[in-house]
């Protein structure tokens, strides 16, 4: 793309040098301004040609109507519901995102979490740690010919299928808006056939209207069997009064998350003031194990999703 004039590019959040680099190789200028809030980007977005961003704010139709220029938004990570992109497009802005840079992670660290769940390793670790020999209190449990039901089967959850699927599970998956994707990993099924099968379910769906608080009271007990429950897709996924309403019950019997419907928008903290009856349960819980928004986010990952979303911008613009 030959360029008649320096076009700038806003980076809203500190994200792998690979990406800054690169369009300063094609003759970009960059401007990243950490300590900016929401109003300071919505007095400058006019003057920019592209926009990165992970999570730091909400490019919504407010701050958007201001951006003049703006050719492209690239969200480095997975999810796209901090940026009103119905709105964008119609103004003409291509909206980037990069999940096929952060599978590999996600995959292996929901195997991690399962694992760790089955075998009860907090707790065990915790125990020795006390001088505690607990070894029939920390009895594991086998993954081998248990149902890992999946439901949604975009770049994480068939990167978690092909992980699970060498423990030799029987591994299942439902996607409503993916058909034919069955392969040696995983077998395409039905949302009853979820219900009815499987042993140890785990989430892989956006954060969307449909999905918010999809895993409530009325869908667990839906399963015919009781049930471990892997979340590391959003939080807001899970509505946590159910969740915790079904452990206690039985009805789920172990619970590792990733992700709290108690995150600030950024992902980067939790909101104490929310700090309910439920996520104290949770926090006290030996049946649970949690993890800060950390699938997806490993030393490898966070070059590649810098490069996977640079590779779209510029196969998109012809750079």
């Amino acid at each position: 793309m030959n360029q008649t004039k320096i076009q700038k590019i806003l980076f809203i959040d500190s994200v792998h040098p690979v990406l800054m680099g690169d369009f300063i190789d094609m003759r970009f200028k960059c401007d990243y301004f950490p300590e900016y809030k929401k109003e300071d980007y919505e007095m400058i977005i006019h003057e920019y040609f592209g926009v990165i961003i992970r999570s730091k704010i909400k490019l919504d139709k407010h701050i958007l109507e201001k951006a003049n220029q703006l050719k492209f938004i690239g969200r480095v990570g997975a999810g796209l519901e901090n940026i009103d992109v119905e709105f964008a497009e119609k103004k003409g802005i291509k909206c980037f995102n990069s999940p096929e840079g952060s599978r590999d992670a996600v995959g292996e660290h929901t195997v991690g979490m399962i694992l760790s769940l089955l075998n009860n390793l907090n707790r065990a670790d915790k125990e020795v740690r006390q001088g505690k020999w607990n070894r029939e209190k920390n009895r594991g449990t086998e993954i081998r010919k248990k149902t890992i039901g999946i439901i949604g089967y975009g770049n994480m959850g068939s990167a978690y299928a092909e992980k699970i699927s060498g423990f030799g599970a029987n591994v299942i998956a439902y996607d409503k808006y993916k058909f034919n994707y069955s392969d040696k990993f995983v077998t395409e099924t039905d949302l009853e056939t979820i219900f009815k099968e499987t042993d140890i379910l785990s989430l892989h769906v956006p954060l969307t209207e449909e999905t918010t608080y999809m895993v409530d009271n009325n869908f667990i007990n839906k399963f015919k069997k009781e049930i471990y429950l892997i979340n590391t897709s959003r939080g807001k996924v899970v509505k946590t009064n159910d969740l915790v309403k079904n452990i206690q019950s039985g009805k789920i019997k172990g619970v590792a998350l990733d992700v709290l419907e108690y995150e600030e928008l950024s992902y980067e903290n939790l909101i104490k003031e929310n700090f309910t009856e439920a996520f104290k349960f949770l926090i006290n819980s030996d049946k649970v194990i949690l993890s800060p928004h950390i699938a997806g986010w490993t030393y490898e990952s966070e070059y590649k999703l810098a490069k996977v979303l640079m590779d779209k911008i510029k196969e998109e613009f012809g750079f």
